[in-house]
């Protein structure tokens, strides 16, 4: 068992930038709101404990009932604390509670091939082998080959119980016509969580639902005076209220740079645990205007091209997140010496720290030539491309 650190929130001091300072050295820290009850703060079993106000830290050493102000972290730190805590070890200690947690039963998961829940699956299938079963839906509005490359990785080659439901027809059928972002979101929120029961449902017993949520999710609902819960806005909506299935969040401890360890330790690929954020929603609210077939395949490949020429770069770890866009506009254009009236679409790239705000990755003009004459010349539905440069804020990283 590896030490811990308890940080105690007032709401004044930087309790979040503390914990994840703790962690970096090697000792596992949590953070409590200061309204925490004796009897949940022992559940954690800290060491140390550390009140975190606007001036100062003061720390509690549990074995020695010691209590004394300081700021010197190192020092204290290192004075009682041992640095014990490692991926491996943490990684060993979760596949045991999962396996203590479920026993015999069975779990469902959405597996979206994001990075959450990707390891989430990887680590509950080294728990409880073939009693997780994943679902994957295809909504029809993922990127190029996504599909296909969700359910190879997983199906093939961990050999995850994986069911695969194509209801591409069954979203672009309720998108038909709509053009406000909100309601689109509204559609695919709702369609997507209905897909995900139903094919659910029709897998036999299950008594528990996993969810990729993260320490982020949880950190952000700490506020002083009101208990530590977790958002309700969880990876695939909230539960029907005719499902008795529990909660099984075994990520809901690390921040997302922890969730990528945990991910290298378990062996998942580079590709997949350093991919650039994407939306719930897809494509559906990069394509903006009414959502089709025809404009979802040309944003594809506009987007293929985008992300193969960044990676070309070695550039692709260097951008926090890298998108296409379709206007909902159309350009007059010249292409074998033929007048066209085609799409347009934009190409944006930041950087970013947590997406409150975003900055323009400065792309050279030779990249972008390169990249914009790919897209013109190989994607003949797209006659302008535009270059997206405004930072968060005033704009926002997606433009739906």
């Amino acid at each position: 068992m590896y030490d811990r650190v308890a940080v105690i929130d007032y709401g004044k001091g930087d309790a979040v930038g503390l914990a994840r300072s703790i962690r970096s050295r090697g000792i596992y820290s949590r953070i409590f709101p200061y309204t925490v009850s004796k009897e949940r703060l022992a559940e954690c079993k800290p060491k140390l404990i550390i009140h975190v106000t606007d001036k100062e830290f003061e720390y509690i050493n549990l074995a020695h009932e010691i209590s004394y102000p300081s700021t010197d972290l190192n020092d204290v730190l290192l004075s009682h604390v041992q640095a014990n805590w490692t991926m491996e070890r943490y990684a060993e200690d979760l596949i045991l509670q999962i396996r203590e947690t479920v026993g015999r039963k069975n779990v469902l998961l959405g597996l979206s091939g994001g990075v959450d829940s990707s390891v989430c699956a990887l680590l509950i299938h080294k728990a409880v082998g073939d009693r997780l079963k994943c679902v994957f839906v295809d909504h029809g509005l993922l990127r190029k080959d996504e599909g296909a490359t969700v359910k190879a990785l997983f199906k093939e080659t961990y050999r995850i119980n994986l069911t695969y439901v194509n209801a591409e027809e069954v979203f672009l059928s309720a998108l038909k016509g709509v053009t406000d972002p909100e309601e689109k979101r509204k559609i695919i929120g709702r369609l997507f969580v209905d897909t995900f029961y139903e094919a659910g449902r029709k897998l036999g017993d299950i008594s528990f639902l996993a969810q990729g949520t993260i320490y982020p999710d949880i950190v952000e609902s700490v506020q002083p005076g009101r208990t530590l819960a977790v958002k309700s806005h969880h990876n695939v909506g909230g539960l029907p209220e005719d499902l008795s299935w529990e909660l099984l969040e075994p990520l809901s401890d690390l921040f997302k740079d922890e969730v990528r360890a945990l991910g290298r330790v378990l062996g998942l690929p580079e590709v997949l645990l350093g991919r650039h954020p994407f939306p719930g929603p897809g494509l559906g609210v990069r394509c903006i205007g009414e959502v089709t077939k025809e404009r979802l395949d040309t944003l594809r490949e506009v987007d293929a091209i985008f992300i193969d020429e960044i990676r070309k770069a070695n550039l692709y770890d260097e951008i926090w997140q890298a998108l296409a866009t379709l206007l909902p506009v159309k350009s007059v254009g010249v292409k074998d010496g033929k007048r066209v009236y085609e799409e347009v679409c934009t190409l944006r790239a930041v950087n970013s720290v947590d997406a409150m705000s975003a900055s323009i990755y400065p792309f050279t003009g030779e990249f972008m030539n390169r990249t914009v004459l790919r897209i013109l010349n190989e994607v003949p539905t797209v006659s302008r491309v535009l270059w997206d440069v405004s930072p968060k804020p005033p704009g926002t990283i997606e433009w739906e």
